[in-house]
């Protein structure tokens, strides 16, 4: 019986052949893109999952708010580990992070600079599942200066020696000790929050038995029992405030903890979940830029919406052709087949044309997943391999199951005295099915070209908006603070230069990696008002060498001593401060300064606001104080950048520094803060093309179906003189309508999608009526094109060709 049923099914894809072929295309191209989504969703939400304890790990994360500044920080004080594990049994655990910025390493008299050590307490791999390959998990970093390092830095730093009890140098200043290696682990897999190659025992960092609660630098974990509910530790957090913190406030600030309260302030701790760190993290300290649980969301739908697109082709022109089945089933209920023998009949045809999507959607996902790869920064993998190709055969079989039950079922059930009279009429039982299937389809097409403008109408945004600064042929030296004493002389002679119009020296960038040093300060006479900023260390040539304008007041100056202690504001901190366009000669005091709290600054100048975190966030006060730092920016006025940037390489290796001469673009780093937008909007736009090319193959075919059956109509239109182009308007209007019904539901639920991604932004562009319009069209258009091809070819045929038989 199942031979039979094969051969049948085989004939009729044969029949069929355009048919087949558009059903067996859509299917195979919505279910490539299911599945590539599908590994990118699975991939996103695995983060830290490889850790053995991972549901049982929190991270520890400190909020405070501050006259409305917010401080929002997942590194934290270093006694807070402590407090803890002592003050709260249902503690099991709890770890330490430091990270240490870019140290410099001497092994065997070669120098290297890493940008991925961190110290650790003793406990950390016994708490993290990164698996030693050689040395004790247990021992490794309990002595100080004992270091554990990767695979690939033991290979690169050693060759092929044993890596254990070889020594690492901190650099050529022989006043620290070496680390010494005590363990090697392979390396931290991919989806992971953070990515370290060495690991020194926290043992070392003469700041880590700090008993401040005013400064945080260490990344703490807990682990807590299994089954526990980690808001019931959280709840008990504020008492740990009130004993520890509470004393060192009052101490430093005047102020008891409930009168910092009563000021409208608050601080406190929360627990993160370490599998929601990668997902949901949106503190200002993360390791590494994290993930976003709404383009999961995003992305989810568009798996399923291509896939129920493709699956609804396969409905329609199966429902739309049931009249050319209409006899074959009436003659085999007639030779005795029972409803079911037909059911299983379709099914298998259903089946059939699933297994050739099927093979050809797995090389489709081979060959698209590094161009997939590419544009989201990811390394998934398929290899035809038995895990990935047994979920795609079940994905298979439920698109068979999803596609075909309901034509199997509907073919099935036809009357067969009723079909073999020629009765049977397709129109009156499915026109509204198919109606609502195509409106459907393009709903979702017109919903995801919707979006597709909106995020490149925020990206433009983004691109030429005006941030305050000029970003344009801004050059970083990332790495000046190698040449010491000799960088203001190097800056020096890049003055002379006359391919160059400033340089400043200062480590603090508007945009990209940049120093950040958060300022506790207040109006004069005014203490209760304290106020959360971040403070710019600065020298007189930055302000001009950035192409930042002042609106009142003057730039600092080198010859005037009193602007040691002077101070630059932005707008917003002259509003927050109370002060409006008066702040001139007001002064500002400063809290935990490097020369003592309460220290007083004159303020000289307010600068325009200028954009110095990225366009999701407001701008917030901003303090610049005459205290430059280390960090060269360079102002360039050349179109020959390589010649210049040939040069100053020579004139950095003439002072023979330690570091290799390493640079950077203002405006590349500002276009990387806003990747993430950039790769979801490529990837958007691809899936926009892919969903509308699904979904005018099915429109092809039905208008293909409905050219057949009324040829003799459209051949007797013509013989009464239509013309092509009636002929061409009455098959297509019809189509049209569908989608115009699609446009009415589509608008407002775009809307809503679209004005939710921009509240993430701060800056944001408003939502205009032509960009819905514009989405409209293109997919009227699109219809339009893909029906007037069928509906063209079937005017111009020769009408005595339709006739003939009547």
């Amino acid at each position: 019986m199942f031979t039979t049923y094969f051969k049948i099914a085989i004939r009729c894809l044969l029949k069929n052949k355009v048919f087949s072929a558009i059903n067996i295309l859509g299917l195979s191209i919505g279910m490539a893109v299911c599945f590539i989504i599908l590994l990118f969703v699975r991939d996103e939400l695995s983060y830290d999952r490889f850790n053995v304890k991972a549901n049982n790990m929190y991270r520890v994360v400190f909020k405070a708010n501050v006259n409305g500044g917010k401080i929002n920080e997942s590194n934290v004080m270093p006694p807070v580990a402590s407090a803890l594990k002592n003050d709260y049994p249902e503690v099991k655990e709890v770890t330490r992070l430091r990270t240490l910025g870019n140290p410099r390493l001497l092994v065997n008299g070669k120098l290297f600079t890493e940008a991925s050590m961190v110290f650790v307490d003793s406990n950390f791999f016994n708490v993290f599942t990164i698996p030693l390959i050689q040395g004790d998990p247990n021992t490794a970093l309990l002595l100080p200066y004992s270091i554990v390092i990767s695979k690939a830095m033991a290979q690169k730093y050693f060759g092929n020696e044993n890596p254990l009890g070889k020594l690492i140098n901190r650099g050529k200043d022989k006043n620290n000790p070496p680390f010494t290696v005590t363990g090697v682990f392979d390396k931290i897999p991919a989806n992971s929050h953070f990515h370290f190659d060495l690991f020194g025992s926290m043992i070392t960092d003469p700041d880590q038995k700090s008993d401040s609660w005013l400064s945080s630098n260490y990344y703490t974990y807990v682990v807590l029992p299994n089954g526990y509910d980690h808001k019931k530790l959280e709840a008990k957090l504020p008492r740990m405030v009130e004993k520890y913190m509470g004393p060192q406030i009052q101490q430093n600030m005047g102020l008891t903890l409930a009168q910092f309260r009563t000021k409208g302030n608050e601080l406190g701790f929360t627990l993160e979940p370490l599998t929601k760190i990668h997902l949901f993290g949106n503190s200002n300290t993360e390791f590494e830029p994290g993930g976003d649980i709404r383009y999961i969301y995003i992305f989810s739908a568009v798996a399923l919406f291509m896939l129920l697109i493709a699956c609804i082709n396969f409905i329609n022109l199966s429902t739309a052709g049931a009249a050319k089945r209409a006899k074959e089933v009436g003659v085999r209920k007639v030779m005795g087949s029972r409803k079911q023998d037909l059911i299983k009949q379709f099914l298998l045809e259903s089946a059939l044309i699933t297994t050739f999507a099927l093979c050809i959607s797995a090389v489709l996902v081979q060959l698209a997943l590094p161009i997939f790869n590419d544009l989201a920064g990811k390394n998934l993998s398929f290899g035809f391999q038995l895990k990935p190709m047994a979920a795609l055969t079940v994905l298979g079989l439920l698109v068979s199951i999803l596609a075909g039950l309901y034509p199997a079922f509907f073919l099935s059930s036809f009357k067969p005295i009723a079909t073999l009279k020629g009765k049977f009429i397709t129109q009156s039982n499915t026109y509204n099915l198919r109606s609502g299937l195509i409106v459907f389809q393009f709903f979702i097409a017109i919903c995801l070209i919707t979006g597709t403008i909106v995020v490149y109408q925020q990206m433009k945004f983004i691109q030429t908006t005006k941030v305050g600064y000029n970003k344009e042929q801004l050059l970083v030296l990332n790495n000046s603070w190698a040449l010491g004493k000799n960088e203001p002389v190097f800056r020096d002679q890049l003055l002379n230069d006359p391919r160059i119009e400033n340089v400043t020296i200062s480590g603090y960038k508007p945009v990209g990696p940049s120093f950040y040093n958060n300022a506790l300060a207040y109006p004069e006479g005014r203490d209760n008002q304290l106020l959360n900023a971040l403070e710019y260390r600065v020298d007189e040539r930055y302000i001009p060498t950035l192409g930042m304008q002042l609106v009142t007041g003057r730039n600092f100056s080198p010859v005037m001593q009193t602007d040691s202690l002077a101070m630059i504001i932005n707008e917003t901190a002259a509003r927050a401060f109370g002060w409006g366009n008066s702040a001139i000669g007001k002064k500002i005091f400063r809290e935990h300064t490097n020369r003592g709290n309460h220290v007083a600054y004159t303020v000289i100048g307010v600068v325009k606001d200028f954009h110095f975190k990225s366009l999701r966030e407001a701008i917030t006060p901003l303090l610049m104080v005459l205290h430059p730092e280390t960090g060269l920016i360079v102002r360039v006025k050349t179109k020959d950048i390589p010649g210049l940037l040939a040069s100053m390489k020579q004139q950095w290796a003439a002072f023979k520094p330690e570091e290799p001469f390493s640079w950077s673009f203002i405006d590349e780093l500002y276009n990387k803060t806003y990747a993430a937008e950039q790769k979801t909007g490529r990837i958007l736009n691809i899936f926009t093309v892919l969903t509308i090319l699904v979904a005018c193959l099915g429109l092809f075919g039905l208008a293909t179906y409905t050219a057949e059956q009324r040829a003799k109509e459209i051949g007797i239109r013509k013989v009464l003189g239509a013309s092509v182009t009636q002929v061409t308007s009455m098959l297509s209007k019809e189509f049209l309508k569908l989608v115009v019904i699609a446009c009415i539901i589509a608008f407002p639920l775009s809307y809503w999608i679209m004005h939710q991604w921009l509240l993430d932004f701060a800056y944001r562009v408003n939502l205009n009526a032509w960009m819905f319009i514009a989405a409209g069209l293109i997919a009227i258009i699109i219809a339009l094109g893909t029906v007037s091809v069928q509906s063209i070819k079937a005017a111009m045929t020769n009408p005595v060709k339709s006739l003939r038989s009547e």
